[in-house]
């Protein structure tokens, strides 16, 4: 099996446009949750949600492309020129060695639904010849393929909230079998549609708290639940032996990765976390590693009363313990890392998530910085780790874990470290 770097990334997320404003806004403490306009007129039950403020999407595509796509290609194509820009990656060269996987939960469903109102309320009954590449979820891929002369495999993965993170080990794999000696993961998402989130309210999955600054609220007592974000990201990976014949500067290592699903429930967590524990050790044994080598843990922490809680469990699981009814031992509970969700600062980017999470982790590594968890501020008792709450802290961190949890049960875990 190769091993595995990452050696381009890009991110356009609701608290900065580039990695490095990203991880600045991270570092700030920002947060990009906000009042939505067109929810708003809608009298939407939910009018908040993380958004991508300040971007144009003719600086980074040319006027023509900018209109016949919807906004969750635009983000993942900026963020895929990010990412390539900073690789070095000469496309005209090995055009058939690279490939796309692109990550969306939602694909088109926002202009499918304001699609099909026009629709409804127009006499003319005509619906534009744009309207199926704007929404498809491969367009995405494909419109930075025939941007860049990209020729190599191309997948769209669409497994909910951990498709970037299901993006990044269908990446891993193709490289693996030897089909292409890079992979392109980028992810897109906009979907915070009135019909979405009004779905999403009656599930009684989202927040109610009006305010955005505080609603988003990942293992704090008072959370309520989620809050939707928008955004994209990508990373390059590559296998060692062909990142270092062409020089590429290297972010990190791709250690591990894993992918697998509860088979329990719809949307609901297996309350146990079993299956997200099983991905996670799954993960540190394709890295050869086991839970004490972790020194940070990004969490899926959407900020949902129940999920958070069966994250928890998974991870105190993972470091030993057995009885989920007693408490934990203190000395085994002083294993577990620092964990931290980075959803308060941007909202839940679905499918882009699972990537921009993964870049804040190699941000870590090679920073030596822990994220903090925004907004966590009265402790639950059923939620006692360490969350980082007093803002950014320093640390060494060598290697670090990114879990993206979706609906269906869907499990991803990805660990990355510093590269020596």
């Amino acid at each position: 099996m190769n091993r595995l770097v990452i050696t381009g990334l890009g991110a356009v997320t609701p608290i900065g446009i580039g990695t490095d404003n990203y991880w600045q806004g991270i570092l700030d403490r920002k947060c990009g949750i906000d009042k939505v306009p067109s929810l708003v007129e809608e009298d939407s039950p939910i009018q908040i949600a993380g958004i991508v403020k300040d971007f144009d999407p003719k600086d980074y595509m040319p006027g023509k492309l900018a209109k016949e796509t919807s906004p969750f290609i635009q983000y993942a194509f900026a963020s895929a020129k990010e990412a390539l820009e900073a690789s070095g990656f000469d496309i005209d060269k090995e055009d058939d060695r690279i490939g796309i996987v692109m990550a969306t939960a939602l694909a088109g469903t926002s202009e499918t639904a304001e699609t099909q109102h026009d629709y409804e309320n127009s006499t003319k009954k005509k619906v534009s010849p744009r309207f199926l590449p704007k929404i498809l979820g491969n367009l995405g891929a494909a419109q930075i393929a025939i941007a860049y002369g990209i020729h190599g495999p191309s997948f769209t993965v669409t497994t909910a909230c951990s498709s970037g993170g299901d993006a990044i080990c269908m990446a891993a794999m193709l490289i693996n079998a030897g089909d292409a000696d890079a992979i392109l993961v980028v992810g897109g998402e906009s979907g915070h549609c009135p019909i979405v989130m009004s779905t999403l309210a009656q599930a009684k999955a989202l927040s109610k708290n009006p305010d955005p600054a505080t609603a988003c609220r990942p293992y704090d007592a008072d959370r309520d639940g989620f809050v939707m974000g928008e955004g994209g990201g990508a990373i390059l990976i590559e296998s060692l032996e062909h990142a270092k014949a062409r020089g590429a500067h290297i972010y990190a290592e791709l250690a591990g990765y894993a992918n697998n699903t509860d088979g329990y429930h719809v949307t609901a967590p297996s309350p146990d976390g079993i299956g997200a524990v099983k991905c996670m050790k799954a993960a540190l044994a394709r890295a050869g590693m086991s839970p004490e080598d972790i020194d940070y843990i990004n969490t899926h922490g959407t900020s949902t009363p129940v999920g958070d809680i069966a994250e928890v469990n998974a991870i105190k699981t993972l470091y030993g313990w057995e009885n989920q009814d007693a408490p934990m031992d203190p000395e085994l509970k002083a294993k577990i890392p620092p964990v931290s969700s980075t959803k308060g600062n941007t909202g839940h980017l679905m499918g882009a998530g699972g990537v921009t999470e993964v870049i804040a982790c190699i941000e870590a590594v090679n920073n030596g910085i822990l994220p903090p968890t925004l907004n966590y501020v009265t402790p639950d008792p059923d939620c006692d780790l360490d969350f980082i709450a007093d803002g950014p802290r320093k640390a060494e961190v060598n290697v670090a874990m990114s879990n993206a949890l979706g609906f269906g049960g869907q499990n991803s875990s990805i660990i990355v470290k510093k590269y020596e």
